[in-house]
């Protein structure tokens, strides 16, 4: 007699435009206008952008000068991440009125696992309904949903019916659904990654399903399992409330560039201090000191050392820092330095539960 496969039922949660719609929410005067939130039309970087922006082609990521080119209209302001938190604990303060099994991507997205639920209720699209409908009444904005077997697929059908939509994949839908699929709309798949797919002759789910494992790991070494895998709707990760942080960082973009180490010492001393300050609230330490740069043109180079003890003080941590910083030469002018520490305790001590940026 055979027995019924059980699945989980997973919803992806994701905010629309969060930081945009924020702003709109708490200006009208920015409401039904392209808005980027972060950088400027001189510098900066772009952190969001409202939908009525990216209609232009204004992203996050993109540089403040490209923005304002695609469209002239555009309108800047500055990111404020308090605000942004406090709205997201409302949003998390509604999960858990559904299920404890809540893990936080960011402040603007989490994979809820509803399989079994306060509610109660079977009805998995349900739930996301009725919860994207609380976070409207309740805080003021739209989310969108996606729902599925597993975290894999929920997250890429969160992103078929935005804004302020919902997409259900049901198991016996799963393969057909992932057949159909650019590979490029695979969650995980960077451009890179993507590139080197489409040489191989693979641009849908379904040329995906059509090469051997032994292909796959042959052209993507420990990968290429985890494609032939998910492909085929298998993806067991467990929604994991409690994340371990694997580092914990700090960084400052300049309103202007700098062109000299010598400047950029006192820059890195608060650095420093603002990191320490991360680490002793969760009496977090590590031993890898890693150094960020990004200069003028974009281009991003780390620097990194490994010591034989744990650290936490602002003292050692710029000290490191300021011999990663003179280790080579500046090729351009500096526009952000960042300091970031891993190979924490926290990979020891398991139980040790840790947010760092975000509470959602």
């Amino acid at each position: 007699m055979e027995t019924a496969a059980v699945y989980r039922k997973i919803i992806h949660i994701d905010m629309d435009a969060f930081y945009a719609s924020v702003e709109q929410m708490d200006n009208p005067n920015l409401r039904g206008k392209p808005l980027a939130v972060g950088g400027s039309e001189t510098r900066g970087v772009v952190s969001a952008a409202s939908y009525e922006a990216r209609k232009f082609g204004v992203r996050s990521a993109m540089s403040g000068i490209q923005a304002k080119r695609n469209c002239p209209e555009l309108l800047f302001v500055p990111p404020r991440f308090e605000r942004y938190k406090e709205i997201s604990k409302q949003i998390r303060n509604i999960f858990q009125d559904y299920t404890d099994l809540v893990e936080p991507l960011s402040l603007d997205e989490a994979f809820l696992d509803v399989t079994q639920n306060k509610k109660g209720n079977p009805s998995a699209s349900l739930i996301a309904q009725e919860i994207r409908q609380r976070i409207f009444n309740e805080v003021g904005l739209t989310a969108s949903a996606g729902i599925s077997i597993n975290k894999f697929v929920a997250k890429i059908a969160s992103d078929y019916n935005k804004p302020n939509g919902q997409k259900t994949v049901n198991p016996e839908e799963v393969e057909q659904f992932l057949e159909e699929l650019d590979i490029k709309k695979f969650y995980g798949i960077g451009k890179v990654t993507r590139d080197k797919m489409y040489h191989l002759g693979i641009f849908t789910g379904k040329d995906l399903k059509s090469k051997s494992k032994e292909f796959l790991e042959e052209h993507f070494s420990k990968s290429g399992l985890h494609f032939y895998n998910i492909v085929r709707g298998i993806h067991n990760s467990e929604v994991k409330p409690n994340r371990i942080a694997k580092s914990v960082a700090a960084e400052h973009t300049f309103t202007e560039n700098l062109t000299s180490e010598i400047f950029m010492l006192d820059k890195l001393q608060r650095i420093a201090e603002e990191l320490e300050k991360r680490l002793k609230k969760y009496n977090i330490s590590g031993k890898t000191v890693t150094l960020k740069i990004k200069y003028s043109d974009f281009t991003i180079q780390t620097r990194s050392k490994t010591l034989p003890y744990f650290i936490a003080d602002k003292g050692l941590l710029f000290e490191t820092a300021q011999e990663l910083l003179y280790q080579e030469r500046m090729k351009e002018s500096v526009r952000l330095l960042g300091i970031s520490l891993n190979n924490l305790n926290t990979e020891m001590k398991k139980t040790v539960v840790v947010q760092l940026k975000f509470e959602f």
